[in-house]
């Protein structure tokens, strides 16, 4: 058996816890400047019959009054909201509207505690657990990003109900906010776009020069690419091409900080390096913080990109991530202008996932947002600079960009019964795998045979409005918003409970949107068992779970991959929540992890999607000096398969895998 030496990771405990074809941002070139603002354009059969003005108007009407270039308007406002509206309803990190203006007061102040669980972050249960302290919310000390509506409210004289609930009383408040940045930054109200560059990169929000650079860089690329889509007004918004060669060095105008340097991140990005503290806390060998070092991929390969949100405001995960005795993970992202700080080097582990095993083979990334009452959605901004740090995790990892391998950490197991129950259930419903997946250049589409029993979840994430409720009881219903998942039931009606999971109650679930126990997510792969009509029932959990489909727009697509079901004359197979390898395979210096199944079993009959296959592996590291440190390799090898909702891992001898081609066709 070859040993290697290495080091340990974990995360912070939740408080309540793209590139979509990398556009590249014409700076630098000989493009020409055009005063002249772009118009949009609008389709207008799909104006509300009562005569409302579309979205498209009221940029341009809102543009004309506040004297701020249009296409700068729609591009800024793409960049956070893509013109949606949201019905009112606040981002995960308190913006609302268009313009994503932020009142974190009210949208927070009923924020209920997004994380009921009690899970480890470390989640390694050969160590003392950890003594977990509430984060401080930081509440009152908002930074001024978190209160852009007031000061929209304050310029323009409308009501903050109005400028929260109205989408044209918000884009007057975004355009009213941009013109107050171009007027501080000393510049006048030009019709050329090219000499609002310092205006954009203030409405970022940003106090770092890199941050602020590279949103206002995003916006202008926008300007220059265009975009057109339709929105939830039902009107099309079109911002047509425009050459636009922004004035960049007014960014001095602004006397931002300096990004600090050092950080794991494709240069274009601008992440700064915020490290997480690696200190003894006591005298005790095995008392020290907030992560294990490492070398990987040399020691181990990165398998996972763990998709987080922080349920905390940024300048408090800051706070959390720069403890010692905390907890860690490698990326924070902002919201409103998705800058990165980078806290450790991918070779070093994190402490996030709950999940042992998995920390030991991923690297975390912390999206900042609530998942919260009535906030549901992510910035554009925030979304294409993660798609492009995860695109660049998975190149230089060799890391599938499929959902077997990018995950949420609502996706990763619990590592034995015991702690099933308590694992964290964000990113949410909300979050867009669809729309994330796109900017990944990963988008997903029907492959295989269209009559194939393995599919894709995919249903329309605007058209997707479950009914969840947010709040304590199912009478504190969740805003309607689309979703990313689907909820299954235990029979082929719509008054039939929804399936249970036994590893969380006895009993059948709920529509919470914290309730993970009953759904499905875009991008993850199933096996259809059986069809009814119109219903449509996947194995989940070991039993049959059903959804209602649309045959006029279905909810999933033919997939290609492998399956696995139960070897032949065997009655069960035991699921477990981690890969670790068979006792032989330890040394005799190193403590033997027992091999734990978890609450469920795959029987006869039942099939599951296959996302990889590996060997056990188990990191051992329980000292503060790297040497010493072991990867433990056995020779007992497991699939993973997508079980529930989650992940899970079952033993290769007690499988057959099967490709989906060759499953025979599910009658109807």
């Amino acid at each position: 058996m070859k040993e290697e030496r290495v080091t340990r990771g974990r995360t912070p405990r939740r408080r309540a816890a793209g590139a979509a074809a990398a556009v590249t941002v014409l700076l630098a070139g000989a493009l020409t400047t055009a005063p002249a603002q772009a118009q949009s354009t609008v389709d207008m059969k799909h104006t509300a019959a009562s005569g409302a003005s579309s979205r498209a108007e009221l940029f341009r009407t809102a543009g004309e009054r506040h004297r701020v270039p249009e296409t700068v308007l729609l591009a800024v406002s793409y960049l956070q909201s893509r013109w949606d509206d949201h019905h009112g309803a606040p981002s995960v990190d308190a913006g609302f509207g268009p313009m994503h203006l932020t009142d974190a007061r009210a949208a927070l102040a009923e924020a209920p505690h997004h994380s009921d669980g009690d899970e480890d972050p470390r989640g390694d249960d050969s160590r003392s657990p950890l003594t977990h302290r509430e984060a401080p919310d930081g509440s009152d000390r908002l930074p001024a990003a978190l209160e852009t509506l007031g000061r929209a409210a304050v310029l323009t004289g409308l009501p903050a109900d109005r400028l929260r609930n109205e989408p044209g009383a918000n884009i007057e408040g975004g355009a009213a906010l941009l013109a107050a940045h171009q007027r501080a930054a000393g510049l006048p109200l030009s019709t050329d776009p090219a000499q609002w560059y310092a205006a954009v990169a203030a409405y970022s929000g940003a106090t770092e020069a890199a941050a602020a650079r590279r949103f206002a860089d995003d916006v202008f690329s926008l300007i220059n690419t265009g975009e057109s889509r339709r929105v939830d007004d039902g009107t099309v918004v079109t911002l047509p091409p425009a050459s636009v060669r922004p004035a960049t060095r007014q960014l001095e105008r602004l006397e931002l900080r300096a990004t600090v340097p050092g950080a794991e991140c494709p240069r274009d990005l601008g992440c700064e390096w915020t490290p997480a503290p690696y200190r003894m806390l006591s005298e005790e060998p095995g008392d020290f913080g907030n992560h294990d070092l490492s070398d990987r991929p040399y020691n181990q390969a990165i398998d996972y990109i763990v998709i987080h949100d922080t349920e905390a405001t940024w300048d408090t995960t800051l706070k959390l991530v720069q403890d010692p005795t905390y907890v860690s993970w490698h990326y924070s992202l902002r919201s409103a202008d998705g800058h990165i700080a980078n806290h450790l080097r991918a070779k070093d582990v994190g402490w996030h996932a709950g999940n042992w095993y998995v920390n030991s083979k991923a690297v975390g990334l912390e999206h900042e947002g609530f998942l919260a009452q009535g906030g549901q959605w992510y910035t554009e901004a925030m979304y294409r600079t993660s798609a492009r740090l995860v695109r660049h995790l998975a190149e230089k990892y060799r890391v599938p960009l499929d959902r077997a391998h990018v995950i949420g950490h609502d996706n990763v197991p619990g590592t034995v019964p015991a702690n099933v129950a308590g694992m964290h259930q964000d990113p949410g419903p909300y979050w867009d795998w669809d729309h994330y997946f796109d900017l990944l250049g990963k988008p997903f589409k029907a492959r295989g045979r269209a009559d194939s029993p393995l599919v894709t979840i995919h249903p329309d994430y605007g058209t997707n409005t479950e009914p969840y409720y947010c709040g304590a009881t199912s009478a504190d219903l969740c805003p309607v918003h689309g979703s990313a998942s689907l909820t299954l039931r235990s029979e082929p009606r719509d008054d039939a409970p929804l399936v249970t999971d036994t590893g969380i109650r006895p009993s059948p679930g709920t529509w919470s949107v914290y309730n993970h126990a009953a759904r499905v997510s875009t991008g993850q792969k199933y096996v259809v068992a059986e069809r009814r009509g119109d219903w449509t029932a996947l194995w989940y959990l070991g039993q049959k779970g059903w959804f209602k489909d649309d045959p006029r727009r279905a909810k999933t697509l033919p997939a290609k991959g492998l399956v696995a079901q139960l070897r032949p004359g065997l009655d069960s197979a035991p699921l477990y929540g981690r890969a670790y390898p068979e006792p032989e395979a330890y040394p005799d210096d190193i403590p033997v992890q027992p091999l734990v199944p978890l609450q469920y079993a795959l029987r006869p009959g039942q099939l599951y999607s296959v996302g990889l296959t590996v060997n056990g592996e188990y990191y051992h590291s329980k000292t503060f000096e790297l040497a010493g440190h072991t990867v433990v390799r056995g020779a007992l090898r497991y699939h993973q398969v997508q079980f529930g909702h989650r992940i899970m891992f079952v033993r290769a001898d007690d499988v057959v895998l099967t490709s989906a081609a060759r499953l025979p066709r599910v009658p109807d």
